[in-house]
């Protein structure tokens, strides 16, 4: 009698380790499949914290975690550290810098990159903040400005190293600006002797005529008062025409005016990753404006009803045409919606559309104030500040990094004082201007 041979399991893979990609990886530990994920990094990135690190408060391993770690209990779950490079409909395979990997289910999973609108030529001289390294770089020219100014003895060469200018008024803006003038006011206030770090200016600008454009415009002006308070300058309706080393020339109304700024950081705009011209090309799936792909309502790409794409790659229209916004939740979610559909079709059966429920988006300022708008119900102030601590530390991924934050935010709430304010890379560093940053072109799985 011949040995009855077991039919092959389901095979999915997954093209990156944030959000998106983590949760449908997850959501399949008690399927029978074999998952493998594929990311370039070895270890899942808390992006939303990832302002902290720029400005002191915590270092890269508390808002990281490696995702062999996280995913070892799972045991239909293999990890391998690669660079994803073309898909293979057809066949169904991924191609990556080490060889094809086959797939029945594929999810892609791969982020966003910074979007200069076309000016690509700024990015060294203006910094976007989506990567550890990103944080690093800024933190290392922020707090070089605070040493370069001082030694600096000519007062016009000392403003501009302490003067910062953030470009973009989303919640990454507004936790930059806000984050930077806590450090100018409080934590390296009594930290040098030539200069007043209070002197420091602080601009965000934004193009549109409120900061947080996608939030009530009541939170919108609570959040502009508490960054004054803190003494930021907020310049709303305001476009940056140039940016030139330390010259930003900025375009309001009619009038235009140049600034010397050493400190030059980009939380204007995204673009999807290159993975996304890779599925249109393949697939023939259309891209909206900023790359992102246009999926059906299920997740899936257009005619192949097998790959799907979600978290910031995916153009995912609610019910009234509307794209889902480009945020954490919304990724997590679609990973967890993914991994039901594949489970459901080995079934043989079906779900309904994909449906975002949004249980409310929240932006900190600073410390005891931040704006929340949850279920209609809108806050600012502590309590908003307070219910943004919470909800950070919850969807940490590992408790070890849930741990180390609490205690970072507690001792850093009592003193004022953040312990991570390391200058790295100075070899390079000229003390009259900081240096541009060389940077390999990046890879497709961002």
């Amino acid at each position: 009698m011949e040995p009855v041979t077991q039919p092959p399991k389901h095979r999915v893979v997954i093209i990156g380790g944030g959000f998106g990609g983590l949760y449908a990886a997850q959501s399949l530990k008690n399927a029978d499949v074999d998952v493998t994920l594929i990311d370039k990094r070895n270890f899942h990135l808390f992006q939303p914290l990832l302002y902290q690190v720029a400005t002191g408060t915590l270092s890269p391993a508390d808002i990281s975690s490696p995702l062999r770690s996280i995913l070892s209990r799972q045991k239909n779950v293999r990890v391998l550290m690669e660079e994803a490079r073309d898909i293979d409909p057809e066949t169904q395979q991924v191609i990556t810098n080490q060889g094809s990997i086959p797939y029945d289910s594929l999810i892609v999973a791969t982020g966003v990159s910074h979007h200069y609108f076309g000016n690509d030529q700024w990015k060294d001289d203006a910094p976007g903040l989506k990567t550890i390294e990103d944080a690093i770089e800024m933190r290392r020219r922020i707090f070089l400005a605070f040493e370069a100014a001082e030694k600096e003895t000519d007062p016009e060469k000392r403003k501009a190293l302490l003067t910062f200018v953030v470009v973009g008024g989303g919640p990454t803006g507004v936790e930059l600006a806000g984050a930077i003038a806590e450090l100018a006011n409080h934590t390296l206030k009594q930290d040098f002797r030539s200069i007043d770090t209070t002197e420091a200016q602080i601009l965000l600008i934004e193009g549109m005529d409120r900061v947080l454009p996608p939030y009530p415009a009541d939170l919108s002006v609570k959040a502009a008062e508490s960054l004054t308070d803190l003494g930021v300058t907020v310049r709303t309706q305001t476009k940056v025409t140039q940016i030139a080393g330390d010259k930003l020339t900025l375009e309001y109304n009619d009038a235009v005016e140049t600034l010397s700024a050493k400190t030059i950081l980009w939380a204007a705009g995204v673009k999807a990753s290159g993975v996304g011209r890779v599925i249109s090309d393949r697939t023939g799936a259309a891209l909206d404006r900023v790359g992102r792909v246009m999926v059906e309502s299920d997740l899936s790409v257009p005619n192949h009803s097998n790959i799907f794409v979600i978290g910031d790659l995916a153009h995912c229209a609610d019910p009234e045409g509307k794209p889902y916004p480009g945020v954490a939740p919304v990724a997590m979610q679609e990973g967890k919606y993914v991994a039901r559909l594949i489970k459901a079709r080995l079934k043989g059966e079906a779900l309904n559309r994909f449906l975002y429920k949004e249980f409310g988006s929240l932006a900190v300022i600073g410390q005891n104030a931040a704006v929340a708008n949850l279920g209609g119900v809108h806050l600012s102030g502590f309590i908003a500040w307070f219910i943004w601590i919470v909800a950070h530390v919850y969807f940490l991924i590992e408790f070890d990094n849930k741990l180390v934050v609490m205690i970072q935010w507690i001792w850093s709430y009592i003193t004022r004082a953040r312990g991570a304010r390391i200058i790295t890379n100075t070899t390079l560093v000229s003390v009259e201007s900081p240096p541009v940053r060389s940077r390999q072109e990046e890879p497709v799985n961002v």
